[in-house]
């Protein structure tokens, strides 16, 4: 799992933009959906070999007890609840305040583990102007620049020092190990509820294993032969017994359950249709390279015309995710759910499929025969022979001469025949193009 880093401060301290250095883009996941507020942003990093998650959240106040700062203390506790580790945002300039003081007590009493950053420390020397924040009683404080980049990746490398992370990656796609079935999407959608009904139906061996991820349940079990380990994202168990009244729902568990998954079950809800939420959690799927089903949950509870709206929904908004197998399920009834394991299997041996040189050649060349690529000026793309570049998901690189001028509608011409040869149902399929250099280009005359 990546482990959480969670940027805590008072007001304009810098934290987005430190959040931005961190993540080195500003496309960060946005939790935009009932109960939480926009300043709460999800992002990636990494450094080196380790990735991490960062959570961006807006200006804390602890004590505040009623409107929008008394959401954004939420909010923020729960950002703090679910981190490995707490960056606690100073502002070098202005100085020490009170609030600052709030928040320093919060999170002794939590302890957690923190890191005291001065941000906006540019041109100022570290001694004097710094001192007064070691009243705050959290250690040594690091100056940093975020809008600048000073001391970024120094602050990095402290904020994972002491997590003992591993260096080697746990999505495998070892053939006697079993398969990591991840269970994504919005609160109250029935995951839980899916969850108990396969438990509970299937009568599979089943184990609570403690430890894997925070206020997260993996339950090992088996079917026909076929070992599985399935993570909840929602948390069949909760340890957090100070924020029992914040939503269960957890941005940040979705993302590492993706991350570490082989297959990702992403759940729908009919009755309250398809939103920009579920198309945030597909979209991250897509760009994880997970193999993927999609159901739609509670399809008994909804009317023809409500089914023909989602259908559509799911249309225009998971366009992207065309490849992946539908199902409509009721998880309360246990209606449709026996349909959901052939199709999980099939995405697992499609993101893990082996596809030799000379079928990819021959279906390449087939291709080029049937439809050529567009002329682009003076060069048209010669496309010469292929071979898989990786799996899970897979890869296929494509070389030859010009192929930069390839078009994004040539490609998927391509990768449809692809999918139709190795019946790539289920995972998403990148095609890399690689361009033979002239030897002879840089040459005079």
């Amino acid at each position: 799992m990546k482990p959480v880093i969670a940027l805590v401060g008072r007001p304009n301290v810098g934290k987005s933009t430190l959040f931005n250095r961190m993540t080195k883009s500003r496309d960060a996941i946005v939790a935009d959906f009932a109960g939480l507020t926009r300043d709460r942003h999800y992002g990636s990093g990494k450094q080196g070999k380790h990735e991490y998650i960062v959570i961006d959240t807006g200006g804390f106040e602890p004590d505040a007890s009623s409107g929008i700062y008394r959401e954004m203390a939420r909010q923020t506790q729960q950002a703090v609840a679910e981190a490995d580790v707490v960056v606690f945002v100073v502002d070098a300039r202005a100085g020490l305040s009170g609030q600052d003081h709030d928040i320093a007590q919060y999170l002794r009493r939590l302890g957690k583990q923190c890191v005291l950053v001065a941000n906006k420390a540019e041109g100022m020397r570290e001694g004097m102007q710094l001192s007064e924040f070691y009243e705050l009683g959290l250690g040594e404080v690091h100056a940093i620049s975020a809008a600048h980049g000073q001391g970024i990746r120094g602050l990095i490398e402290l904020a994972l020092n002491d997590l003992g992370l591993d260096d080697t990656d746990d999505v495998g796609a070892e053939p006697d190990a079993s398969i990591k079935l991840a269970v994504a999407g919005r609160p109250n959608v029935g995951k839980s509820t899916l969850i108990n009904a396969w438990l509970g139906e299937e009568r599979l061996v089943a184990f609570d294993m403690p430890g894997t991820t925070r206020d997260a349940i993996s339950v090992p079990f088996e079917r026909d032969g076929q070992k599985f380990e399935l993570v909840d994202t929602a948390g069949l168990r909760r340890k957090g017994r100070v924020f029992e009244a914040i939503e269960k729902f957890s941005v940040v568990k979705t993302l590492q359950a993706i991350d570490s998954a082989n297959v990702v079950l992403l759940l729908l809800d009919a009755t309250q249709g398809i939103t920009d939420q579920d198309a945030h959690i597909a979209g991250y799927i897509l760009e994880s390279g997970r193999a993927v089903v999609v159901a739609v949950n509670k399809w008994d509870a909804v009317d023809e015309y409500q089914r023909q709206l989602v259908e559509r929904a799911i249309e225009s908004k998971l366009g992207f995710l065309k490849f992946a197998a539908l199902h409509f399920i009721s998880a309360a009834k246990r209606q449709g759910l026996a349909a959901l394991w052939p199709a999980i299997l099939q995405a697992h041996q499609a993101a893990v499929c082996k596809m030799p040189t000379p079928v990819l050649t021959r279906l390449l060349l087939e291709a080029v025969q049937f439809q050529s690529p567009k002329r682009s000026g003076m060069f048209r793309p010669k496309l010469r022979y292929a071979h898989q570049g990786g799996m899970n998901p897979p890869v296929i690189v494509i070389h030859g001469n010009s192929l930069e001028h390839v078009t994004e509608a040539y490609k998927r011409f391509l990768e449809g025949r692809f999918r139709k040869e190795f019946n790539l149902v289920g995972t998403p399929l990148r095609i890399e193009m690689k361009t033979s250099k002239n030897p002879y280009a840089n040459q005079d005359d």
